[in-house]
């Protein structure tokens, strides 16, 4: 994405947008997991390509992507995405898109 800031430390981009938008830190375990059922919990970076394209694809034209980020992440969807248990997160996006546009799976 060109509106990334590459040049600028992670950390204190992280720092600000937590300031910014106020985020608070959540209690999600992501290695609570069935292990009989999932192999292999996905990277963050496999886990954050799923979330970007979602964000991306119902991003509304008006609103920046920090606001789609934040309004995907406190959206119930996550919880079935992030279940590995289950398979919304290996369906292709425009299922997952789907999914969030219709309140669920």
């Amino acid at each position: 994405m060109a509106n990334v800031l590459h040049c600028e430390n992670p950390l204190k981009i992280e720092d600000q947008w937590i300031q910014k938008y106020n985020l608070q830190e959540g209690n999600f375990d992501i290695k609570n997991v069935n292990k009989d059922l999932v192999q292999q919990i996905p990277t963050e970076t496999q886990i954050g390509k799923v979330y970007m394209r979602l964000i991306i694809d119902t991003l509304p034209p008006d609103k920046n992507f920090v606001e789609g980020l934040i309004r995907v992440y406190n959206h119930s969807i996550c919880e079935t995405i992030d279940n590995y248990n289950a398979s919304a997160y290996y369906e292709p996006s425009y299922v997952i898109a789907r999914g969030y546009n219709e309140g669920g799976f």
